[in-house]
């Protein structure tokens, strides 16, 4: 479950501008989820201090495919002047096709994932803390851009066992010989793990496990999303996400590799419904997903790795009724947002 989320930005007019509220934090990750237009030349993502025109930007992801190999150029442009550039190659992205590009900040750099594969990272220059806004430009189209915050920090309190265990140095935390000390960047929030502190209850795994079970609180209604990023076993049979109610299973979203088909389907009081079977099988054994499903009035819209693919039209209209969330199957999981 996450945490203070931000609501997602569905199928923007290109070029957008959209404010990213609370800022970045240490931990909190951005999801752009589009496709590059046949015969585009480029495109970027910026993360910037502020909409003004010639605003400083912080990060400048820009995929070049008029260059021999392809590249993507990574910058930041500060009072009125770009900085030097970082070049990387062999990015997996590709003319006319989807695909679904992660930013998430670390003390001391931006990683990059495409896909879910990590492919750069990029050093902060300006504090991270000053951006506050996501601009998307160039021959791309955009199905949504996602947010996840980090969950919040735990605080002993009063009659909870602290034990006493060393806290690692910040020295952890590289800080690169270019970059000088800035004002604005406090000291590291977080710590990682250490042994003798339990799992605390809400705190979700870091690699959620499968079978998954998650609640809805409130249960859904319409403009809910929720967002699967995950991976398919080379030797898949099938997995299925479900959206639960008291009287069984709202949708039932059921890739089948062996029949090549997506099956979805409603249960009521143990009994199934028709199954529909049309839209094309969008996932693959051994690959990457991104999957995300939206509520909306008439029916659930689901869209995998940036590209709509199924609508759904709701069987079960108590919405508020629905209230959790079940992942089985030849699936692994990287990151589930309620």
């Amino acid at each position: 479950m996450a945490f203070n989320q931000q609501s997602p930005f569905y199928n923007p007019r290109i070029p957008f501008t959209g404010s990213i509220h609370g800022g970045l934090q240490d931990g909190k990750s951005i999801t752009v989820s589009g496709r590059v237009k046949p015969g585009a030349d480029r495109f970027h993502v910026n993360l910037q201090c502020g909409s003004r025109q010639n605003a400083d930007v912080a990060f400048h992801f820009n995929p070049r495919f008029d260059c021999h190999p392809m590249t993507v150029v990574c910058n930041s442009f500060q009072c009125g002047n770009w900085a030097s550039e970082e070049r990387q190659h062999n990015a997996p992205i590709h003319q006319g096709a989807g695909f679904n590009i992660t930013i998430t900040v670390r003390p001391h750099a931006y990683q990059v994932s495409i896909n879910n594969v990590h492919f750069l990272e990029f050093r902060h220059r300006l504090p991270f803390q000053q951006v506050d806004t996501i601009m998307v430009g160039g021959k791309v189209e955009v199905s949504n851009i996602s947010f996840m915050s980090p969950a919040p920090q735990f605080t002993a309190q009063p009659g909870f066992f602290v034990p006493q265990v060393a806290l690692p140095s910040f020295g952890a935390f590289p800080t690169g010989p270019a970059f000088p000390p800035q004002p604005g960047f406090p000291a590291q929030p977080g710590f990682p793990a250490q042994p003798g502190f339990p799992a605390q209850p809400g705190f979700p795994p870091a690699v959620p496990a499968v079978p998954y079970h998650s609640a809805i609180s409130g249960g859904l209604m319409q403009g809910r999303t929720i967002t699967i990023q995950g991976s398919v076993h080379p030797n898949a049979n099938k997995f299925a996400v479900d959206l639960c109610c008291p009287s069984g299973i709202a949708l039932h979203y059921n890739p089948r590799f062996t029949e090549n088909t997506v099956v979805r389907n409603t249960k009521e009081r143990e009994r199934w419904g028709s199954e529909e079977r049309g839209g094309g099988m969008p996932f693959h054994r051994g690959q990457a997903f991104n999957l995300t499903i939206c509520c909306e009035q008439q029916s659930y819209r689901i869209i995998v790795n940036g590209m709509q693919v199924h609508n759904y039209r709701h069987r079960f209209h108590h919405l508020n009724q629905i209230t959790s969330l079940e992942i089985n199957g030849d699936v692994t999981l990287s990151s589930v947002m309620v």
